[in-house]
């Protein structure tokens, strides 16, 4: 699971933040979907950028890039890969992400919103909001709580 940092969590925000006032959304758009908006807040990159390097990279999801993901390569797409692991992701994350299916996650749910379809805004929107309030919860149990509210208003 990702290592709960504010930088991991304010892009998170501002990803739902995005998604609700009507960025580009596109499951099939390596730039657009689900990793791929998170991907726009935690890289320098642009939508078309990250598509065009996971197309010029290889074939398929994130899922499947990142399963061929390699740290040394300096593949374009295994880059954007690096600078997300740096903010404190890991693959499975971006995995889960892609599929809206970290048990974690889905979990925090009510029962009868926890079948997120993988490639609906309003899902993906879901799904990145309540993994911020988790990672949010677990940063505050590390830091005294009135401090954690000040950095979170700051």
């Amino acid at each position: 699971m990702a290592k709960p940092t504010f930088e991991l969590i304010h892009a998170l925000r501002k990803t739902v933040r995005n998604l609700k006032n009507g960025a580009s959304y596109q499951w099939g758009h390596m730039g657009s979907c689900n990793c791929g908006n998170l991907a726009q807040e935690l890289t320098s990159f642009s939508r078309g950028e990250i598509h065009a390097y996971a197309l010029r990279n290889r074939m398929g999801d994130w899922s499947e890039q990142t399963e061929a993901y390699c740290a040394s390569s300096n593949a374009p797409m295994d880059l954007v890969i690096s600078k997300m692991l740096e903010k404190g992701l890991t693959v499975n994350d971006l995995q889960h992400l892609e599929k809206l299916s970290d048990q974690q996650i889905l979990r925090r749910l009510p029962l009868e919103e926890r079948y997120l379809k993988h490639n609906r805004r309003e899902d993906a929107i879901l799904y990145l909001q309540t993994w911020a309030e988790m990672l949010e919860e677990q940063i505050s149990e590390q830091i005294e709580l009135p401090d954690f509210e000040m950095v979170l208003q700051g």
